[in-house]
């Protein structure tokens, strides 16, 4: 596994976990204070298994076994997925925030959250078709899995900015469960 590898994976998919889930501001109603704070809170456990997952993938020795680099990838990618399909329904069951285009914004993070999981889901299977015969063959897919990494991540910000943004962002921001965390590392390649 390259650092880059690392470094995206660490960076990208904290900022994606909790960066969805953060604004700053005071939204002053209650009912969405109360809508976010049923969000946030069961969104802080699967937060952390991203969070986790990540940690874990961090910690595998780049120049280790493919075999060993291939399960820890794997079984990371799978945990991000599981937690990202959470959220989703988390959010879908929370219902509409109280809001202007309520419906909208949790179609929307709905929609966004399920397309994160299926993305990471397709990471895992990319990562369990690599070659751990053949060294050269294993570092050239894992950097194509890299790149798809940094395009996922990518993506992710993009789409999951109906959760951050407005009055529903700042609600959130208020909710110890969507604070967790902190700063994000940098995804820096080395």
């Amino acid at each position: 596994m390259t650092n880059k590898f690392a470094a995206a994976l660490s960076g990208a998919a904290l900022v994606l976990a909790m960066g969805s889930l953060s604004a700053c501001g005071d939204s002053g109603n209650k009912k969405l204070d109360s809508w976010a704070k049923t969000v946030c809170d069961q969104a802080a456990t699967q937060v952390k298994k991203i969070n986790d997952a990540n940690t874990a993938i961090t910690k595998v020795d780049s120049g280790g076994r493919p075999a060993d680099v291939q399960k820890a990838d794997a079984a990371a990618f799978q945990q991000i997925s599981d937690a990202y399909k959470s959220l989703a329904n988390i959010v879908d069951k929370a219902g509409d925030p109280p809001v202007n285009n309520g419906a909208t914004v949790k179609t929307n993070a709905v929609s966004d959250l399920n397309k994160l999981a299926a993305s990471y889901a397709d990471l895992k299977k990319q990562v369990d078709s690599l070659n751990t015969k053949d060294q050269a063959k294993f570092a050239d897919g894992l950097k194509s899995v890299s790149d798809n990494l940094g395009k996922v991540s990518k993506s992710g910000e993009q789409a999951l900015d109906t959760l951050r943004k407005g009055e529903v962002g700042a609600a959130m921001a208020k909710q110890p469960g969507c604070q967790q965390g902190g700063a994000s590392p940098s995804a820096s390649a080395s």
